[in-house]
């Protein structure tokens, strides 16, 4: 697909929805089926350098899933420009390493719905990292709503049935961590999409990133074991996750503003909660009156950051120019 093509198919506004809403669909599974495949591969979740091995493992194949895709529609094998090696490590850096780190040493703590609705603060993160680390765009009054919506979500979510606030820095801590270095990496990606190729970029940044995760595990003394015929499928589901996501969604960002693409992302705490509910039978959890308050404040938060902040922006622009 050509530069035009590609830039006519991702602007379109229903192949936007369409593809955005896949991609919440695929995190949203991710988070019971990191957990289950702790199981199926016999992770030990109190040793931390067999968590990252794992982790480690499924980066590498899902790199060189979308290397592999990328050379076979390029019709020669994907490699980066040599100049551009150092955006591709910083991606890598806090896409690949920073952020799963985090994320599967959190989600080994916290359950998979809990652990959903607090990765969904990544959206605010990337809010707030636009305006004020990247400065693509402006912060105002109907952003900082949404951001307190947000995190009174992630109050209540805390605060469970027994109106204990229980929180862990291993555990939500490290959840919340692993949603800032994701806000950092999607900015990285719509920069540096500018001036090489996403799939390129995408590709190689989980593939070293992956390597590196699975040669420190294995040196810090990590180790995994398949229990179940399951594991490899497992495991090869949750590259997929990582590759197939990832990638569409630095093509969404490269063609789109940040602002139309996040909306969808609202969708990813409520994805997560059914999916653990379903798969981890954590349903009385997702019916919990708290954890369903705090989906709902998590989703409008995020709706109105991108639904009625740039209207607002515009309407301000608006008003100082007819003066």
């Amino acid at each position: 697909m050509g530069e035009n093509k590609q830039e006519k198919f991702f602007t379109n506004k229903w192949a936007v929805a369409l593809c955005a809403i896949f991609c919440c669909v695929l995190w949203g599974s991710a988070f019971p089926c990191v957990k289950i495949g702790y199981k199926l591969f016999g992770v030990d979740t109190s040793h931390v350098p067999s968590i990252i091995l794992f982790a480690g493992m499924r980066f590498t194949i899902a790199g060189a899933f979308v290397i592999a895709f990328g050379s076979i529609t390029n019709k020669k094998f994907l490699l980066p420009k040599k100049n551009n090696w150092w955006r591709v490590l910083l991606v890598c850096l806090f896409q690949a390493v920073l952020q799963y780190v985090f994320f599967y040493i959190g989600l080994a703590h916290v359950s998979g719905v809990k652990g959903a609705v607090l990765n969904g603060l990544g959206v605010f993160f990337t809010i707030l990292i636009a305006c004020f680390v990247f400065r693509t765009e402006k912060f105002n009054i109907v952003k900082l709503s949404g951001c307190i919506l947000g995190f009174a979500g992630v109050i209540v979510v805390n605060l469970g049935g027994e109106f204990t606030f229980s929180f862990t820095f291993l555990g939500e801590g490290f959840v919340i961590l692993s949603g800032l270095s994701a806000a950092v990496a999607a900015g990285l990606v719509k920069i540096f999409s500018r001036y090489e190729n996403t799939t390129a970029l995408c590709g190689w940044q989980f593939f070293i990133g992956g390597a590196v995760m699975v040669c420190g595990g294995l040196l810090s003394g990590g180790r995994v074991s398949m229990q179940s015929g399951w594991a490899i499928p497992e495991l090869l589901y949750l590259a997929f996750i990582s590759s197939c996501a990832f990638t569409l969604q630095g093509y969404l960002m490269k063609y789109n503003p940040v602002s139309r693409v996040a909306v969808f992302k609202s969708s990813n705490p409520l994805f997560g909660a059914v999916f653990s509910a379903l798969l981890l039978g954590e349903s009385e959890q997702l019916l919990s009156f708290y954890t369903l308050i705090a989906i709902v404040l998590v989703c409008l938060g995020i709706f109105i950051i991108n639904k009625f902040g740039e209207y607002k922006k515009k309407s301000g622009e608006n008003f100082s120019n007819s003066g």
